[in-house]
């Protein structure tokens, strides 16, 4: 609610809203929380639906034929595939936030608001330090991927001007893998041996 009313003190149009918080929680299937299942699940799926529905009349108030308000969701590769990682609710929640994603899109776009996720590969992140905080980690973690390096700030950058942008004006409901090619690689784990 605060970052909602900070927004609308701020500004009375939204051009662009990226929904990027996320968590995750590894434990194994038998002691998986209850309470770590819930909390990934806010987070990572009804904070992004509460967030985008609260900030719906400033994207209204900025959208256009020519130029839609962009609502950008930050799924994860993990939300298209299987991966063995111990990360139940983490790639249900993602899984969850790419078909919001698609469902939002088509909800939204006779009012001229394109939505469309991002389903990252590995990046160095506070999520991913665990594997990823070292060049040696990095490097391990990128091998498994098969462009061979895990993803780079650049990477998710291009991919955020191109859809809102002009060149992604007519792009909705689309999950835009940023993976190294990891989504077309099945049945493999990234953090694990």
């Amino acid at each position: 609610a605060a970052l909602v009313a900070e927004v609308k003190a701020r500004t009375g149009k939204l051009h662009i809203l990226v929904n990027n918080a996320g968590v995750s929680w590894g434990a194994p299937l038998e002691s998986f929380p209850y309470s770590a299942w819930a909390k990934v699940f806010g987070v990572n799926v009804t904070a992004v639906f509460h967030l985008t529905r609260e900030l719906l009349p400033l994207l209204d108030a900025a959208a256009s034929d020519a130029d839609p308000a962009r609502v950008i969701n930050l799924g994860s590769v993990m939300g298209t595939q299987p991966l063995a990682d111990d990360a139940y609710s983490y790639t249900a929640s993602k899984a969850a936030v790419h078909h919001l994603t698609r469902t939002l899109a088509l909800e939204f776009a006779g009012r001229r608001i394109t939505v469309n996720a991002f389903a990252p590969g590995p990046f160095q992140s506070r999520m991913t330090a665990f594997a990823t905080s070292t060049d040696e980690q990095a490097r391990h973690v990128g091998s498994h991927v098969p462009i061979g390096r895990i993803g780079a700030p650049d990477d998710i950058a291009g991919a955020t001007l191109y859809l809102c942008s002009r060149a992604g004006s007519y792009v909705t409901g689309a999950i835009l893998p940023i993976d190294g090619g990891q989504s077309v690689q099945h049945g493999l784990t990234l953090f694990k041996e």
